[in-house]
């Protein structure tokens, strides 16, 4: 199982889920999974096209393969070739050839391959770098496909606006979409916000959200490569593909915090760098950032991530109330005076990642619609607006970044066209400078 996991590539990522979490989810989760089975041994066969063949794309292959037995794996697509054939190894390698019907014919790489696999499909899977989410999303709900995409939705307002415009038409059209920010379909994350939400630690007043840690993949440039494609197969180091760690990771924990306040921040104002992360294939991205997200019932959540090896690692979040506290970690909710009043049982809950999987086919199958993609949209803005305050070293409101004309993807068609940041002479890129970096 080891070399399997290897071989999907998550890095730092995600870790690829093991057979055995995936066989007590599906058993803790059996009414809702049974029901799917029911309907798939009537209804028809469900198409799936992967587009973005990197190891999350691999992982959420696989688990859409498992979360319905009438469904068949179609068509891949990528930039790169050599991705789609190592991707359909890895998937092959984890589940098997049941369910896998990739004719070579079928196997799509390009910046246009995107639309071929879309076209062969009934569900897509869209795991790209997020620079090209708006595009490849917009056009999966024009050819009125069920959609599963990673988070974030996009690396600027721009493309945060054409996402959220055609979240509508998605919604008009009764298509299933579904987003990975997986805390919303994991057990202790819900029954956690139930408890917040009747009460246990009174009105959200403030709180702490992490995504601290060591830092991911670097791939360094290699002879006779064009400058477009180093920036794409070292995508997490460009703004226009990946946003920067505050949004490509820490987004995370950004939504729990608009998730258990139940809104979306007015303003933020904070601070950032990049102290040790900082030579060339490192891209135009900081390595840090701290950010205060103020919302409009005076709730004030602390922000900070950090990709900087020998320092604290925390993933998590904790709110406090005027009640009490909760430390989602742990699990624990404690009292005014520290003490511990509620405590997360120590159980194996179904897999999150497998749940999104599970309830989006079961929602086509039961002709339902789940829609994640608003909130996903604004979670991934307020992301957004956290990395413009840390760039500019400005105060910034949700509605300015809602309307900035700041565009950092552009549609890419072809290895023809020129990335939108390239380096200088020495071969550097412009790093943004908190007090002259400014907000357009």
């Amino acid at each position: 199982m080891e070399n399997k996991m290897k071989n999907l590539h998550y890095g730092s990522r995600r870790s690829f889920v093991k057979k055995s979490t995936l066989a007590s989810a599906a058993l803790i989760s059996a009414p809702m999974f049974a029901e799917s089975m029911v309907n798939t041994s009537v209804g028809k066969k469900l198409k799936i096209a992967l587009v973005g063949c990197g190891g999350r794309g691999s992982g959420a292959a696989v688990q859409a393969l498992r979360a319905d037995d009438n469904v068949e794996l179609v068509a891949m697509a990528d930039a790169f070739r050599d991705r789609i054939h190592k991707s359909l190894k890895a998937i092959q390698e984890e589940i098997g050839t049941k369910n896998i019907n990739v004719k070579e014919k079928n196997k799509f790489a390009g910046f246009n391959a995107y639309k071929k696999a879309i076209d062969m499909a009934d569900v897509i899977i869209l795991t790209t770098p997020p620079g090209f989410r708006p595009y490849h999303f917009q056009y999966a709900i024009s050819q009125d496909k069920h959609v599963f995409m990673e988070k974030p939705l996009a690396t600027d307002a721009v493309g945060v606006r054409k996402v959220l415009k055609t979240a509508k038409l998605a919604k008009e059209k009764k298509l299933n979409v579904v987003v990975g920010l997986q805390r919303h379909y994991e057990t202790k994350y819900i029954e956690l916000k139930k408890m917040v939400d009747n009460g246990k630690i009174g009105k959200i007043r403030g709180g702490q959200v992490y995504w601290n840690g060591a830092g991911v993949w670097v791939n360094k440039r290699k002879a006779n490569q064009s400058e477009l494609e180093y920036q794409m197969r070292n995508w997490y180091y460009f703004n226009w593909l990946c946003g920067d760690h505050i949004l490509e990771q820490h987004i995370h924990n950004i939504d729990v915090a608009n998730w258990f306040i139940g809104d979306y921040p007015i303003s933020a104002q904070g601070m950032g760098g990049r102290q040790v992360r900082n030579g060339k294939d490192h891209g135009e991205i900081f390595d840090h950032h701290f950010v205060e997200f103020t919302y409009s019932n005076g709730a004030v959540i602390s922000s900070q991530c950090r990709h900087i090896p020998g320092c604290m690692s925390r993933v998590d979040e904790v709110f406090q109330g005027s009640k009490g506290a909760v430390e989602i970690g742990k699990g624990i909710i404690t009292n005014l005076e520290g003490e511990a009043i509620y405590r997360y049982p120590r159980r194996k809950d179904p897999n999150p990642y497998q749940v999104e999987h599970d309830r989006l086919f079961a929602s086509i199958r039961n002709g339902d619609v789940i829609s994640d993609t608003e909130n996903a949209a604004k979670s991934t803005l307020t992301a957004i607006l956290g990395r413009m305050a840390t760039y500019t070293g400005e105060k910034i409101s949700f509605n300015q970044a809602l309307n900035s004309k700041l565009q950092l993807a552009p549609e890419i068609i072809s290895w023809d066209n020129t990335p939108p940041v390239k380096p200088d002479k020495n071969g550097n890129y412009l790093i943004p400078t908190p007090g002259k970096t400014k907000f357009i």
